[in-house]
């Protein structure tokens, strides 16, 4: 059934729109033009931010901040293998996901290191992915404050993540 969901929809918004007596075509055509130039609005700060997780990551940079930050992440309650997640979770959902997984595989979705990789990705968001996917399609150029608001809710998140795993 949820397979002709999507045809089932655009028959609908066609009758309709030809019933009104409307251009689909057309309408079809200007939607698909104003999409083109959202992607191209978008695609630039989408490509020096997937480049720039992919050179982290390929680089060491990640692993040596682990390193770095691991006396920090005990502080917090956070387990130090996590940390690669912590960082990069703002930056990429993939890189973020890939990591997770990596994590679970390694120490067991069960683990204390493998809940509290779970909690982190299903509480936090890919912050400057999505800044730079809506504040790019709104023409938005100077954030103020959501980048910082952002990044302190992320912050919330894996401390609480690590908290809620090491307790429930």
């Amino acid at each position: 059934m949820l397979d002709y969901l999507i045809p089932l929809l655009l028959l609908i918004v066609s009758v309709i729109a030809l019933a009104k007596k409307q251009d689909v075509y057309s309408a079809l055509c200007e939607g698909s033009l104003d999409g083109l130039k959202l992607l191209l609005s978008i695609a630039p700060a989408l490509v020096v931010l997937l480049t720039a997780v992919s050179l982290l990551r390929a680089s060491g940079a990640v692993d040596l901040l682990s390193k770095w930050l691991s006396p920090v992440s005990r502080v917090f309650g956070l387990p130090p293998q996590t940390l690669p997640l912590v960082l990069l979770r703002p930056f990429s959902g993939s890189a973020a996901l890939a990591v997770g997984v990596d994590l679970m595989r390694q120490y067991g979705p069960d683990s204390l290191i493998g809940r509290t990789a779970a909690i982190m990705l299903g509480s936090t968001e890919t912050t400057f992915y999505t800044i730079s996917v809506y504040f790019g399609a709104a023409g938005i150029k100077k954030t103020r404050y959501a980048i910082p608001a952002a990044l302190l809710a992320d912050l919330t998140g894996f401390v609480m993540a690590g908290i809620c795993a090491r307790f429930l």
